[in-house]
């Protein structure tokens, strides 16, 4: 990785903070040191300038500092910083929780949507699940292998992307379970296209039901709808389409976890619309605001308002100058045309990627969902093909930064790049990257 070491102090220059103050439970994926953001650009203190194809793992969907957010904080920040939702209502939010009752289509049912706001995506997730119980009256929870949804306690539970998240803090809650999340590449026979996946899914919940648990005991399922942490696995099809059957046979609800793959990420504002899914309860979070720290769930209003006073909350949940950042993120979204933009730079890299495919016989596969993106590394020499290389991941990820470019790891077997553009990025970005990446590749040995 590319260090940066502090400068000498010149010219009465302060020298750079230590940075060992900052605790190693924060895994370290730089150590590059920030001064400030611009577009899809970070540039540090020593004016070096790196492709930021991580986006703050998936919030900087308007870009670093874009100056319509900005100008929103900046206003809201010097009327007041902090107007707590129990005491005071304030414009921004009540602005913000009219506009998300329109930010998917309307219910078919002729309801109509509500939001609640927090702070953090797992916040929203704990909201999401105690929701869910207190509104069917059923106590379990659904899961997917290699889900992520937090490291809070309930969120743990849910949570099997890696050991790390959960593997030191047993007991977890319980009425948890898990079943088989449609891994295309992976299943037996693996297909590279979705359109030809064998995922036997269904049968494995088919299993589930009631093996394991009964199904009229379930509450919610919950789903994110191209798998995130766990190696961005986007499903075949009628993967959504046929879980959304399946829950309302059995008076479940459907909990969509959009935290990384909402506001326009993969080329719809939220992915459910690519299959044309109405969850009953859609989670938010990340590129809600740019930046700021803001959460919430979307859930039809009677199922929303089935949640007593006082049975959720937090400080600082829908923080006023938050919701301002919301409301602008939403206003640049729409005015400048970036989820078009993800789907047309989504398309352009994702064709440029798999031209990259064939000359390293390391990647096994690559797919993604408008700018949400991932190479998956393998040793093709060794058993089926289809081994995981964790460590050439890693050399890949590092010959990338040393050229630049920041993107991520990821996956249950951590044998996956996964490239997280913001949704302002240009064509020329684009081939810039798709340039470093193959440079890197080759570098690592692919």
């Amino acid at each position: 990785m590319v260090d940066i070491a502090p400068s000498p102090a010149a010219g009465g220059a302060a020298p750079l903070p230590d940075r060992s103050v900052v605790p190693p439970v924060w895994s370290r994926i730089t150590n590059l040191v920030v001064d400030r953001g611009e577009g899809s650009w970070l540039i540090t203190t020593d004016g070096a300038r790196y492709l930021d194809y991580s986006s703050g793992i998936g919030v900087t969907n308007t870009g670093h500092a874009h100056p319509r957010v900005v100008a929103a904080v900046q206003a809201q920040a010097a009327k007041i910083l902090h107007a707590q939702q129990n005491i005071t209502y304030h414009e921004p939010g009540l602005r913000l929780y009219e506009r998300l009752r329109t930010v998917l289509p309307a219910p078919r049912d002729g309801g109509e949507w509500g939001a609640f706001l927090s702070n953090s995506g797992a916040e929203a997730v704990e909201a999401a699940v105690k929701l869910a119980r207190i509104a069917t009256g059923r106590p379990v929870i659904l899961g997917f292998r290699y889900g992520y949804h937090g490291r809070t306690g309930q969120t743990m539970a849910l949570t099997t992307a890696k050991d790390v998240y959960r593997g030191h803090f047993e007991p977890l809650p319980g009425s948890v379970y898990h079943t088989a999340y449609p891994y295309c590449y992976r299943w037996a026979g693996g297909a590279h296209a979705i359109d030809a996946c064998v995922c036997d899914w269904e049968v494995q919940l088919d299993l589930t039901f009631p093996q394991y648990v009964y199904p009229e005991h379930v509450a919610g399922i919950i789903v994110e709808p191209v798998m995130g942490e766990g190696g961005y696995l986007v499903p075949p099809p009628g993967f959504l389409p046929r879980l959304r059957e399946i829950t309302r046979q059995h008076g479940i609800l459907l909990i969509a976890d959009e935290v990384q793959t909402g506001f326009g990420r993969t080329g719809e504002l939220f992915a459910v619309r690519h299959w044309d899914v109405e969850p009953d309860i859609l989670v938010m979070a990340k590129g809600i605001a740019s930046g700021l720290p803001l959460s919430g769930i979307l859930a039809r209003r009677d199922i929303l308002h089935r949640l007593p006073p006082g049975t959720h909350g937090g400080t600082y949940g829908g923080n006023v100058v938050a919701c301002a950042a919301a409301n602008a993120t939403l206003d640049v979204i729409e005015d400048e045309g970036l989820v078009a933009n993800a789907r047309e730079r989504g398309a352009q890299f994702l064709a440029g990627l798999r031209a990259l495919a064939p000359k390293y016989p390391a990647i096994g596969d690559v797919r993604g969902l408008g700018l949400m993106l991932a190479l998956e590394f393998v040793k093709p020499a060794e058993g089926d093909g289809r081994v995981p290389d964790p460590d050439l991941t890693k050399r890949v990820q590092a010959e990338a930064l040393a050229r630049n470019l920041i993107v991520l790891t990821a996956g249950t077997y951590v044998n996956v790049v996964r490239i997280i553009p913001p949704l302002v990025t240009t064509a020329d970005e684009v081939e810039l990257a798709l340039r470093i990446l193959d440079e890197s590749l080759a570098a690592a040995g692919a």
